[in-house]
């Protein structure tokens, strides 16, 4: 005891950084034991402050696990293609043709056509990447994706497919495939990626798409001239792979 009634040692108790002593030295636990102690109530893990936190681990992880990948290409394509289907077939020749012309091929990493990229990147010695996607039946990655990200969020995935991709090709798909090409045009159209093809591959499959766009929305005059410009429907696998070449060679010397 000091000379003027104060205790030079008095007892405290430490909570990380902070120092509690005499009459706030009431804490009888530590944060540890408070932590693993007690279970508690769950309902805090379907709140969207958690979700927040999850949104921003799935960025955290994705961006850490593709920002090492070299220039890549997005193909997109049906789940339910077969394996004896011509149209696998052309997957598994562009994604090799890809992988040959120095390009990584992203997919979802599902079966079918987006298997088939995989498949013919893998083949041909390429960097085979599949992002996955959180869904009631599971798919799981094909077996020919070398690096592979589960995601629980499309918008997550989504953001993935544009920042890490040079390019998309469309190979005849449903719905999700429907999605995603209509995502990339927005974007590109108004300027968020640039330097950014979209190719329509099929011409069987897409032309009819093709001539609605248009007839119909060119025509009615909601869109312009540049913006049908945007989409490159083919049928060879070369031409696909120069339109990419000659885009990604464009968005090299702009930068």
């Amino acid at each position: 005891m000091s000379e003027n009634g104060v205790d030079e040692h008095p007892q405290e108790k430490r909570r990380g950084p902070v120092v509690l002593r005499r009459e706030r030295n009431t804490e009888l636990t530590t944060t540890d034991q408070r932590l693993l102690d007690s279970r508690g109530p769950s309902d805090w893990v379907h709140t969207d402050p958690w979700r927040v936190l999850r949104i921003q681990a799935e960025f955290v992880e994705g961006f850490g696990a593709l920002a090492g990948i070299p220039s890549a290409v997005t193909v997109f394509g049906s789940a339910r293609t077969e394996r004896a289907h011509p149209e696998y077939e052309v997957g598994r020749q562009l994604g090799g043709a890809l992988a040959e012309a120095g390009f990584a091929v992203i997919t979802g990493g599902g079966p079918g056509a987006m298997e088939a990229v995989n498949r013919g990147c893998s083949e041909a010695g390429g960097y085979s990447v599949g992002l996955g996607i959180e869904l009631p039946f599971e798919q799981g990655l094909n077996p020919w994706v070398d690096l592979g990200v589960n995601f629980r969020y499309f918008f997550v995935r989504k953001t993935m497919f544009i920042k890490y991709s040079q390019a998309f090709i469309c190979l005849p798909g449903g719905f999700g495939t429907l999605d995603e090409l209509f995502e990339a045009l927005t974007l590109v159209q108004t300027k968020k990626v640039t330097k950014f093809p979209v190719v329509l591959f099929g011409r069987s499959y897409w032309q009819g798409l093709y001539d609605w766009v248009r007839d119909s929305v060119l025509g009615s005059g909601k869109i312009g001239d540049k913006d049908l410009a945007l989409l490159h429907l083919t049928d060879d696998v070369e031409d696909a792979v120069r339109v990419v070449r000659e885009a990604h060679q464009a968005w090299g010397e702009a930068h």
